[in-house]
């Protein structure tokens, strides 16, 4: 089972542990061109939060930079349904 875009992508495999943040890693400059691996084994349930960005400074307020850096995301398994405050 898959899902995203229907394309081959090669690059070296990271292992991200933490329970929350894949939004976070995702835009993550740091993982540019890497298989990003997310060990928590259900991931989509609280949904990904909107792209809004600070007043003050400009920078998104929930995530590391305004794009996705990985090549791929590698998961257990995911939630098509969220329930989460910052979804959107």
């Amino acid at each position: 089972w898959s899902f995203g875009a229907e394309h081959s992508v090669a690059g070296e495999a990271v292992f991200q542990t933490g329970m929350v943040g894949y939004p976070e890693a995702l835009t993550d400059p740091s993982y540019h061109g890497q298989l990003l691996v997310l060990t928590y084994p259900l991931v989509g349930n609280y949904g990904v939060p909107s792209d809004s960005l600070d007043p003050e400074s400009q920078i998104p307020k929930f995530f590391e930079s305004d794009r996705i850096w990985a090549s791929g995301l590698i998961v257990c398994e995911y939630s098509t349904e969220y329930s989460h405050w910052t979804a959107e």
